[in-house]
């Protein structure tokens, strides 16, 4: 294995959105720094279940503003 050309792997303290903290290793930051998430697997829709914020006016709502008033009537 080459030297010097790995990253520092070392521990650091992770806080959940919840507070609850736990220790674990990692390359992020330097030994002991502190990693505040601000979405974790306790908050965020794809894992909780709730709903996602949609940004209004996708395709189709764009589609019926703008041939909505057409019509193939005989």
């Amino acid at each position: 294995m080459k030297q010097e050309i790995h990253p520092d792997y070392h521990t650091i303290k992770v806080v959940m959105t919840d507070g609850t903290t736990f220790e674990t290793r990692s390359t992020w930051g330097s030994e002991g720094d502190t990693l505040n998430l601000e979405i974790d697997p306790k908050s965020h829709p794809a894992w909780t279940g709730g709903t996602r914020n949609l940004v209004e006016g996708g395709q189709v709502a764009r589609f019926k503003k703008r041939f909505g008033a057409l019509s193939l009537k005989k």
